[in-house]
């Protein structure tokens, strides 16, 4: 274990309400980034905490790396997974038509409001709702909360949602073909939220053929794209082709349920601050990444969280890129791609992930200057299949620990760290073969280290 110091646990937690019972609380920090989140970061840019409480990444790596238990911390709003988190939640209500999901509550970034009630349904109370038929060259627009059924097929149509800031508004796809040359098929300029729903049974297909046009100042250089908070779901299928994004959300994006196949020629789903997702079945080819998120004007958010879906992602970049958390607590993946998962911090708790990489298998680098650079396994079934060359199936600008779960590597370098590396538990085999004791290649940087099991 590094050095590190102590953590007052409950004087952090408190200030994002919650209440704490009776905790495991281990000897040190693990993190020297933020000795206590009272202080400021290395960078000098005030409390840490400031950061953490900004999108749910709580003290960021303290509550995962430290296996604490949560008592009773409450959460509020409409959006209220559960009253109390001790350890996993599985999310769930009584109607069949809701996500299931395990979502840790003891992982690198707070899940306790992470997804509402309506997020996980999986349809649309269509009570009330406006019908749509498409029209080639007939935009729809919609400016007010409500439910919106779109169906038929059409080119140059573009549904754009321009609502109040406090609006909900949920687009039903059900059966709906939209192909246009240079323009989104669904646009949000403004709303609270937006649902794209897929209706059960049905198949959706959206389509952009050339070269996108601006609006104004804004680049909406994706077939469904958004100005805020978006979430997909639905028990049908959504086909999207792009020249350019897929889904792009331009705030927080939330995926729950539904199936996919993405084609795109730069990233399949990409946001700003956030990606949850709780269920799906994704099929992505992209000529740049499957899940990017990133924002350009904050590195202190634009985290990747998966608790659940099955992941079939072809990328000639990164499987999954985030700026600073990329957290797996469930599902399952197969990612052929350059580099397989990213972020400043990589935390492996739960799923079967398969990478076939041909850089790296698993990277963290510092992409965002709040986090210490680390990749942590405490769970799942990990197997990285590694390309010949200068490669890495585990490569940190940093620190790796391994506390538990199943890796399996093939290739000439298993793991390369520059800090810190520890094999706490687990089963590592490296080419076939068990280990218990790990060296690291720095790759002509001038230095090799130990990771011995602890």
């Amino acid at each position: 274990m590094p050095s590190g110091h102590p953590l007052d646990i409950k004087s952090a937690f408190s200030i994002v309400g919650c209440e704490f019972g009776p905790m495991r609380v281990p000897r040190v920090f693990r993190f020297p980034k933020y000795p206590s989140l009272h202080d400021t970061d290395r960078q000098g840019k005030g409390p840490a905490m400031n950061m953490m409480h900004r999108h749910g990444i709580i003290a960021a790596v303290v509550a995962a790396s430290l296996g604490m238990t949560l008592a009773a911390c409450s959460t509020s709003g409409a959006g209220t997974l559960s009253s109390e988190v001790t350890g996993d939640v599985t999310v769930s209500d009584a109607s069949a038509t809701s996500t299931t999901s395990t979502i840790s509550g003891d992982g690198a970034i707070d899940t306790s409001d992470l997804f509402t009630d309506r997020d996980l349904e999986q349809t649309a109370d269509l009570e009330g709702a406006t019908y749509y038929t498409v029209t080639s060259g007939e935009d729809i627009q919609i400016s007010e909360t409500g439910v919106y059924v779109i169906s038929g097929t059409a080119s140059d149509v573009t549904i754009t949602i321009n609502a109040a800031d406090d609006a909900k508004v949920q687009i039903v796809l059900d059966g709906v073909s939209i192909t246009n040359a240079d323009a989104p098929a669904i646009y949000v300029v403004s709303a609270d939220k937006t649902f794209v729903t897929t209706m059960s049974g049905s198949t959706n297909t959206l389509e952009v053929t050339g070269t996108f046009a601006a609006v104004g100042d804004t680049n909406t250089d994706a077939v469904i794209f958004s100005k805020d908070d978006l979430v997909l779901n639905g028990e049908g299928t959504l086909s999207i082709t792009s020249t350019a994004n897929g889904v792009s959300c331009k705030d927080d994006l939330t995926i729950t349920g539904g199936t996919y196949s993405v084609s795109s020629t730069e990233d399949a789903f990409e946001a700003n601050d956030s990606i949850a997702i709780a269920g799906g079945t994704f099929s992505i080819d992209t000529d740049k990444d499957g899940f990017h998120c990133e924002n350009d004007e904050d590195d202190t958010v634009g985290f990747v969280y998966v608790c659940g879906g099955s992941f079939d992602i072809s990328a000639s970049d990164d499987g999954i890129q985030a700026t600073t958390v990329a957290q797996i607590d469930g599902g399952s993946f197969a990612i052929t791609a350059s580099e397989g998962i990213e972020g400043t911090f990589v935390q492996i708790n739960g799923g079967t992930i398969d990478i076939s990489a041909s850089d790296d298998g698993i990277n963290a680098a510092a992409k965002s200057a709040a986090l210490d650079v680390v990749i942590e396994f405490n769970g799942g079934d990990t197997t990285i299949v590694m390309g010949s060359g200068d490669t890495d199936a585990v490569d940190a600008n940093g620190s790796i620990y391994v506390n538990d779960g199943t890796i399996s590597i093939t290739g000439s370098s298993a793991f390369d760290y520059d800090v810190t590396g520890e094999l706490n538990g687990g089963t590592v085999t490296v080419n076939g073969s068990q280990i218990t004791e790990m060296t690291t290649q720095m790759m002509g940087r001038g230095a090799v280290g130990a990771m011995t099991r602890g």
